[in-house]
């Protein structure tokens, strides 16, 4: 089997693969730009599963997941591929999830993000949120955001992760990376310590419950920049995804420590490019002016509005986004439409650039009436 196995990896490395999952009853299975791919066709069993695990952990590991059912762990295959490991138990049988830990971190150019993201953080102070659904991006924009500071800035960032998908190396900064389970036994145990480390920028890998918020708003209102995920569309879900994690008798203080505090929320979805490969599509506010008012009264329905009116400081919707990708011929119509927040106005938006660039080519509209121009 281990044969087999070296085989498997080496495909899920040439493929350039994010996940790799190990269970029986089914092929070897990795995860390409977010569709999921079978490595062979031959199910794997129960003696080849216990095999790939005996020769991953040591003598220890497999102690603790005796006693556990549960391990993570990261190693490093061959010197090529660094990986965080989980091994599980389902249906009576073991398993395994195997993430790519990424070292070469992209840049913010690389990734086209917006400018204002690299802005937002240089910030001294204040909560960045970065926001989407599961496989959207949001850890890679982070990773970007967080190398970005590194490079431009200085001081001591720390990572509060789970599990860490992106390995950075010290250069204007010290970072200090932390695995939870692995270097600290729970987001609670760290984000308690996180403080007494002396930061300057504190990354919460993911928010998922009031504990955690309350700390990323407490980092921010002591002076530190805090930037995080969470499961969200948009800046409107994202910050009412937040007061869901309070009792509705505290909701106003809650929206006027936000209002203090966010400096923006940057959303993000994947979408089809003409080459097949996924771009992120990026919405952002910006916590500045009357939108800070809105956010602080509750008034929620109205940020998007505003941010369709205060693109030149550099706020952006997701559909003006898809429509500069479309203009640019990065994505179809269809993709626009398909992923538009507003289907009916992206139809209209597309239809208007349209007429305007047969305009600005010479497009003569008597031509339809006899038919000579074969372009429209």
């Amino acid at each position: 089997m281990m044969n087999a196995f070296a085989h498997i990896m080496r495909v899920f490395h040439d493929h350039a693969a994010s996940d790799l999952f190990l269970t029986v009853g089914f092929p070897p299975a990795m995860r390409v730009e977010g569709s999921l791919m079978k490595i062979t066709d031959s199910p794997l069993t129960d003696e080849d599963i216990d095999a790939i695990i005996a020769s991953l952990l040591t003598e220890s590991q497999q102690d603790d997941f005796s006693a556990t059912m549960e391990l993570n762990f990261v190693t490093i295959w061959e010197g090529i591929a660094r990986l965080r490991v989980n091994v599980f138990r389902q249906m009576h049988h073991n398993a395994l999830a195997i993430r790519r830990v990424i070292t070469d971190i992209p840049t913010v150019e690389q990734l086209g993000l917006p400018d204002m993201i690299s802005q937002l953080i240089m910030k001294k102070r204040g909560l960045i949120l970065v926001v989407g659904q599961t496989g959207s991006g949001k850890s890679t924009t982070l990773a970007a955001m967080i190398g970005h500071r590194n490079q431009h800035g200085t001081g001591h960032i720390i990572t509060i992760e789970d599990p860490i998908e992106f390995v950075h190396v010290h250069k204007n900064c010290i970072i200090s990376q932390r695995d939870v389970g692995i270097d600290t036994y729970s987001y609670g145990m760290a984000l308690k310590n996180a403080l007494r480390q002396t930061p300057d920028v504190i990354l919460i890998g993911e928010i998922r419950d009031r504990e955690t918020m309350e700390h990323a708003i407490a980092f921010a209102e002591t002076g530190h920049l805090c930037v995080s995920t969470l499961h969200s569309n948009n800046a409107n879900q994202a910050i009412e995804r937040i007061l869901n994690f309070f009792p509705v008798e505290i909701h106003k203080q809650v929206l006027a420590n936000l209002s203090f505090n966010v400096r923006g929320i940057i959303s993000q979805r994947l979408v089809p490019n003409m080459n097949g490969k996924r771009i992120p599509a990026i919405e952002i506010l910006l916590n500045e002016g009357v939108i800070r008012d809105y956010i602080h009264s509750g008034e929620l329905h109205l940020l998007k509005e505003h941010m369709e009116k205060n693109s030149d400081i550099g706020m952006q919707t997701f559909d003006v986004c898809l429509l500069e990708y479309f203009k640019k011929g990065w994505i179809t119509e269809d993709t626009a439409l398909t992923e538009a927040d507003s289907p009916s106005n992206m139809r209209l938006y597309i239809k208007q650039h349209t007429s305007q660039k047969k305009l600005s080519h010479g497009f003569d509209p008597k031509a339809m009436i006899f038919g000579t121009n074969n372009d429209f």
